[in-house]
This record gives C-alpha cells, sequence and structure tokens, in this order.
C-alpha cells in the first residue's frame, strides 16, 4: 500500500509521515528528499536557479517514480497538488491523506523558518492565506481522508490517520 500526505508547508506531512511509516512498518520517504538527492542541492537553489516550472517537472518524475514503487509512506512536498498529473498520480497510486491545517497555525509553525522559499516574503501570513486558498480545493480533491491538524500531537495525528485507515478498511483493524 502507497499512503501519500498532503498539505500546505508546515502541515506535518514529513514529521507525521515518518512516525505513521514506522508505525505501519513501512519505508518513508520525502519526495522533497529525494529531488534533492537527484538534484544535488537544495530544493532553495534549485528553485533560484531553474525556476519554479523545473523543479515543478523535476518534482513530477519523482511522485510518479515513489508512487509506482514498492509500498511506503510518503509525505509530499506542499505545491505537489498544482499540477493535475500529480493529483491523479498519488490519488491512483494508493490513499491519499490530508493533513489540514490553517494559515494561522501554519504561520505559527512556521515564522521562523529560513528555508521555505515561497514564505520568504515581506507578509508570510498573507501569503500562507493565498497559497491555502488557492492549495486547499486542490488538496481535497486528491485526498480520499481529511485530517485536520490543529494542536494534537504527532503521535494523536498518527492514531488519527490509523484509526481512518482502519474503519475505511484500508487497513486491517489492530488486534
Amino acid at each position: 500500500m502507497i499512503l501519500s500526505l498532503v498539505g500546505m508547508p508546515g502541515s506535518g506531512k514529513s514529521t507525521v509521515g515518518r512516525q505513521l511509516a514506522r508505525r505501519l512498518r513501512l519505508p518513508f520517504f520525502d519526495s522533497d528528499h529525494v529531488i534533492e538527492e537527484r538534484l544535488g542541492c537544495s530544493i532553495r537553489e534549485y528553485f533560484a536557479q531553474a525556476g519554479e516550472e523545473a523543479f515543478r517537472d523535476r518534482e513530477q518524475q519523482v511522485l510518479s517514480d515513489l508512487a509506482q514503487g514498492r509500498d511506503a509512506v510518503i509525505a509530499t512536498g506542499g505545491g505537489a497538488v498544482l499540477r493535475e498529473a500529480n493529483r491523479t498520480c498519488l490519488r491512483e497510486g494508493g490513499k491519499v491523506v490530508y493533513l489540514r491545517s490553517t494559515p494561522e497555525d501554519l504561520f505559527r509553525r512556521l515564522r521562523h523558518d529560513t528555508q521555505r522559499p515561497l514564505l520568504q516574503v515581506a507578509d508570510p501570513l498573507a501569503k500562507l492565506r493565498a497559497l491555502f486558498a488557492e492549495r486547499d480545493p486542490l488538496y481535497r480533491e486528491t485526498a480520499h481522508f481529511a485530517i485536520e491538524t490543529g494542536r494534537p500531537s504527532v503521535a494523536t495525528l498518527v492514531n488519527m490517520i490509523v484509526m481512518q485507515l482502519e474503519l475505511a478498511g484500508v487497513l486491517p483493524p489492530a488486534a
């Protein structure tokens, strides 16, 4: 089973994904890390050199490779859903969980983060609100399940995801 996590930057995809993979005894892949390994540089550097379109091309290839690979938990980049090909690939390649966070929650978590190119702007909260307005419908379209992240712990979010998967018959109920 391929289980992909989608959501805004800072929604917890990598952190929750790592714990979820451990819980389900599956390998974990962070698509951004796979992209950086293939590029040989950071996404931030590549973004600055080649632009967003070239980055999205690389991202599409990596997501396609991961979605066709072995059973795993995949944390996607926040903008992965911008391309219809990615939305289709993720949705058809396995189950997709949307970690839904409000722009205000994200701002609280990310306000000191200097590693996210899209947030290096004068008003990061306004940028997050604009990104959320654009992307929330795409995350919803892509996902089989949506989990409100709010303020629960990572362990609680993992439990919520596992419970949703069990209720949907994707995972056998825990003994």
